[in-house]
């Protein structure tokens, strides 16, 4: 642990708090931030699939606000906020990628570590879960979906919150911003942001100390957008098995995150462009057993990645068509490792480049059909390139209070695999495989769907064939011994989505069916540590509630049936509750008590990982 270290960066935001001058800032987390989001399609997370954006046991991160929702499943070792999978349809967690303006920032060591995006959620758009056609696109490095953020303009003010709970929790968060008009029409606007966080866990071993520091630079004219964003995170996190699945082992994982991103976007009478690029650097020190030392010799587990990217996106009209296009150059490196040194090389460079005409053909009666085509390219000089084409229809008609659509798609993915699974020993708890190389997926989809002034619902049947997907894989004789192999797998969904509003309520429904037919060829294979982790019944309700006095309830609930798992010694079926009951003044203070895992049931997400217990917090908040 390291005490107080976040306090530091509180006081450093308090001083740019001082120089940014008052007035309300708009936060995602905020009731007035959702309540502007209410209009949405079927493919964004926002609060009408989700009520509790504020975790009880931490600040929020990107991840908090995947938790529940009924498309994206996120698998965490204890805290969400801690380390999470972000799995979508059946995927694994390297196949969905996080993407800011432009570029989808991406970790080369590891999908375990997509989700460590070090950048206060206030300061990013709600995001957009892209799937299908839209994933192919605007993705990069991610078969199966994106979790896709805007930066939105910033307002000038600032928000102070403090919190304690159970197991020793404290945590705290400063943020403030403020806007410079210039004589040209221009607007300047800078925004500063820190979080720091601590708590024992509710487990032996299951500590955290987190802090994290965001700077904003912001320029913003009549039709153009110019952004720069430094982000610094460092994270302590200790949970038993969190990795290995054996909860004897008291497991600590301390990474330092650093991420610079720019980006610059541009609306044009017929559409709109953005271009973007990014640094991340991340130092990664994990332990399998924390109560020995290390010696910086093989099994210590210390990592270092580097990585670039610039991308390039956006739409016009011309000849009829609208145009979308994508692209994304991106160049890696496993800078050190103590472990990762047998793969054949320790540096990458990644190019994809996605264009997908659009012909849209009105009728007289309402209709409207909209037909998609085009493709990606995907190109390394590590391995060999791939093209993967895509094919969808539309078919819309406007209702008298709302509308109606019928879409029938094809989209095809590539993706490689990072250097965990590369270099690592052939044997071992993680045992790599260097001849590992690119994996495609192919997916058909036909969805169904209505929206009407106060309810929307949306049923969707998939099938997707996963080629050559890496997966870790182990014989239950032999537990310990974990080996990195392709597996093609056969992937069948059903999602049922329904939200509505009725007078103060807020209801959003989700169900997921989910089946696999696995081959892994003459691999000696008899349990899969991931990808046949699944669960064949997911069901999520949300549910917002405006009680009298300025109070509102929150709920999020999730039951599941997952697949049958050898190490698994949690049961098989799980009701996991998150409550929360917030009060909000009109001068700007509110406060609220949160509650995770409220029935406190044991539900192991990986297979012999403990599961976090049940956690109460209660924090205040003031804005101005």
């Amino acid at each position: 642990m390291k005490p107080g270290h976040w306090i530091d960066g509180l006081l450093v935001a308090a001083l740019a708090a001082a120089l940014a001058g008052p007035s309300p800032l708009a936060a995602q987390e905020t009731d007035e931030a959702e309540a502007g989001s209410d209009v949405i399609s079927e493919i964004t997370v926002r609060a009408t699939r989700v009520a509790n954006t504020r975790p009880a046991g931490t600040y929020a991160t990107a991840a908090t606000v995947l938790r529940f929702d009924p498309v994206t499943e996120l698998q965490s070792r204890g805290l969400p906020e801690g380390q999470a999978d972000v799995t979508v349809r059946g995927g694994l967690f390297e196949n969905t990628g996080f993407r800011v303006g432009a570029v989808t920032v991406m970790d080369p060591q590891t999908g375990h570590y997509v989700a460590e995006l070090p950048i206060d959620p206030a300061l990013l758009s709600p995001p957009e879960l892209l799937t299908g056609i839209d994933n192919a696109l605007a993705g990069f490095n991610s078969n199966v979906a994106t979790v896709d953020y805007a930066l939105p303009a910033l307002t000038p003010g600032g928000a102070v919150q403090a919190g304690a709970g159970s197991d020793d929790l404290r945590f705290g968060l400063l943020r403030a911003a403020g806007i410079v008009s210039r004589g040209d029409g221009a607007e300047v606007a800078v925004a500063a942001s820190a979080a720091g966080s601590s708590g024992d866990g509710t487990v032996d071993n299951g500590d955290h100390e987190f802090a994290r520091y965001n700077l904003q630079l912001q320029r913003r004219g009549r039709a153009t957008q110019s952004d720069l964003l430094v982000a610094y995170q460092d994270k302590l996190y200790g949970w038993p098995g969190a990795y290995t699945g054996f909860a004897s082992l008291a497991e600590t994982d301390d990474t330092q995150t650093t991420l610079a991103l720019v980006n610059h976007r541009a609306e044009l009478d017929s559409g709109w462009w953005q271009l973007g690029a990014f640094y991340r650097r991340l130092v990664d020190d994990y332990d399998f057993d924390r109560t020995t030392s290390e010696s910086g010799a093989p099994g210590s587990f210390d990592h270092e990645t580097r990585v670039w990217g610039l991308g390039l996106d956006g739409t016009f009209d011309g000849a009829g068509l609208q145009w979308d296009f994508a692209g994304q150059l991106t160049a890696d490196e496993l800078v050190r490792s103590t472990d990762l040194t047998n793969s054949d090389f320790t540096s990458r460079s990644y190019a994809s480049l996605s264009l997908v005409p659009a012909r849209r053909i009105e009728r007289p009666s309402g209709r409207s059909v909209t037909f998609r085509f085009g493709g990606t390219l995907d190109a390394s000089n590590r391995d060999a390139s791939a093209f993967s084409p895509v094919l969808g229809m539309t078919v819309e008609e406007t209702l008298p209070d709302g509308t109606r659509h019928v879409t029938l798609e094809y989209a095809a993915t590539s993706q490689l695999p990072g250097y965990t699974v590369l270099g690592s020993g052939p044997s071992g708890l993680f045992g790599g495989n260097p001849d590992l190389g690119r994996e495609k997926a192919r997916q058909l989809l036909l969805s169904v769907g209505q929206q009407a002034f106060d309810w929307r619902g949306t049923i969707t049947v998939f099938y997707r064939a996963d080629d050559d997907l890496v997966d870790w894989t182990f014989s239950s004789d032999s537990p310990f011994a974990r080996q990195a192999n392709p597996v093609d797998i056969d992937v069948f969904g059903v999602e049922l989505l329904y939200s509505s509003t009725f007078g103060p309520a807020r209801v959003s429904i989700g169900y997921t069916w989910l089946d696999k037919e696995a081959d892994y060829g003459e691999a000696d294979v008899d349990a899969s540590f991931y990808a046949l982790n699944f669960a064949r019944h997911r069901a999520t309700l949300a549910l917002r509630y405006r009680l009298p006095r300025s109070l509102e309830l929150r709920l999020d609930t999730e039951y599941r049936e997952q697949e049958e798992n050898a190490l698994r010694a949690s049961s098989d079926t799980a009701v996991v509750v998150a409550a929360s009951l917030g009060w909000q003044h009109a001068n700007g203070f509110g406060v609220a008590l949160i509650a995770d895992n409220l029935t406190d049931d044991d539900y192991q997400q990986f297979p012999g990982t403990p599961a976090v217990g049940r956690q109460v917090s209660l924090r205040a908040r003031y804005e101005w």
